[in-house]
């Protein structure tokens, strides 16, 4: 066979053959190539986040070997206006309010309750003006009658057709006496219980074996109230009750009327949580240095608050009056306590007033009080010309209203 025969042969052979498709072995090598750069990347992504992981445990760890780690849950749910506590009392941390004289300017929480919180120039009949839920309940005193007038989350103001007397010489309003839906008032008067509803205007009378009845508390449900004096309450069903239930009954009561609330109440060594029955089991023990008490005990979903004054305190310098003081405490074992102390003017402080609550009076006892939670995180305080709201959260005290008026009793109208 010749040279010049061997390529013909070859080209003949060939077409015998199957043609390769070059398209696909490419696009698979590519598919292999682009597997591998994928797999690098993600390692060299793991290798970085574990070396910053080791970098951070390490700062924090530090040179004496003991971590200790802020959850990240912790430092998203820090307000930015935080305000560290200034020290522990019986192992609770507490804050120092401003100083008196000092509200006007503090921030200001919105509320219906307006700048300053006087008796209105203009209300409505509450038979004309009804009010779905009411914020606020002063009283206006007329001779020996004390009429009841109530504010409305809009901010208008209804008068009551009822006339109430003094309750053992001091006016006929409790701090207690907005129901928890907003829509009744109680009212204690000697001997009986007077309830007005705003939503209907309608008026009622419980009538009460004799007593000076001074304060009065809602159960969470609205549907009954307690009522006490000193040494006697009562518990009055003014809603609907259960088969044969009683519409008074008679409950443990405690010398302190103000005391007796429900669904919990402080008391000098313990928060109490009370029961259907009309008793009190000790819900947690409390080791502050109390004093006594003042106001009642207002609840929260998770907390309840009331005022104490304390012996002279380390930890709060004062000079010439007694610390006072709001327990917030937390009705959840997981969650802490805090306590707002109330301090004295600084020293110097102007006397130079331009409104009801601007002299830097000293705070003396008995002046000041819980009036009830703004919501589950902001207690609200009246102290003398002021009414403030302490967001636990925060540990920030804000001004709420200056108050031009005596007794004041708040609602959930409050929040507009």
């Amino acid at each position: 066979m010749r040279r010049e025969d061997v390529p013909p042969l070859l080209f003949q052979a060939a077409d015998d053959l199957p043609e390769p498709d070059l398209a696909d072995a490419a696009w698979a090598a590519g598919l292999r190539v682009r597997r591998r750069r994928r797999r690098a990347v993600l390692v060299s992504v793991l290798v970085v986040l574990v070396a910053l992981l080791v970098v951070s445990i390490t700062i924090e760890v530090g040179s004496n070997g003991n971590a200790d780690i802020t959850p990240p849950e912790r430092l998203l749910n820090t307000p930015r206006d935080y305000v560290a506590p200034a020290g522990q009392i019986s192992g609770i941390d507490f804050w120092l309010a401003p100083p008196p004289g000092s509200e006007r300017f503090l921030d200001r929480l919105e509320t219906p309750l307006g700048d300053r919180l006087e008796l209105p120039g203009k209300v409505h009949s509450l038979a004309k003006h009804k009010l779905d839920r009411v914020a606020a309940v002063v009283l206006a005193k007329n001779g020996d009658v004390y009429e009841p007038l109530l504010l409305g989350r809009d901010s208008s103001w209804s008068e009551a057709a009822v006339g109430l007397v003094a309750v053992d010489g001091r006016p006929p309003l409790s701090s207690g006496a907005v129901s928890p839906d907003g829509t009744v008032v109680a009212f204690p008067q000697p001997g009986e219980l007077v309830t007005v509803n705003a939503s209907t205007a309608q008026i009622s009378q419980y009538r009460l074996p004799a007593g000076d009845f001074s304060s009065v508390s809602w159960l969470d449900e609205a549907q009954r109230i307690l009522v006490s004096g000193p040494g006697v309450a009562y518990r009055v069903l003014v809603g609907e009750g259960g088969d044969g239930e009683r519409q008074i009954a008679r409950i443990e009561a405690s010398n302190d009327p103000e005391a007796v609330t429900a669904p919990f109440r402080i008391e000098t060594g313990s928060v109490q949580r009370y029961q259907v029955g009309g008793q009190w089991t000790e819900d947690s023990t409390l080791t502050l240095p109390v004093q006594s008490w003042v106001g009642q005990t207002f609840s929260s979903d998770g907390g309840v608050a009331r005022l104490f004054i304390a012996n002279k305190l380390p930890q709060v310098r004062t000079l010439v009056s007694q610390p006072q003081g709001v327990a917030a405490i937390s009705t959840f074992r997981a969650a802490p306590s805090r306590l707002l102390m109330l301090g004295e003017p600084f020293a110097g402080s102007g006397q130079t007033p331009r409104g009801a609550g601007d002299p830097a009076y000293v705070r003396q006892p008995g002046c000041c009080a819980v009036l009830g939670w703004y919501d589950n995180d902001n207690v609200l305080v009246q102290v003398r010309g002021w009414v403030l709201a302490w967001d636990l959260n925060s540990g920030q005290v804000r001004r709420v209203t200056e108050l031009a008026v005596g007794e004041l009793a708040l609602g959930p109208g409050v929040r507009p």
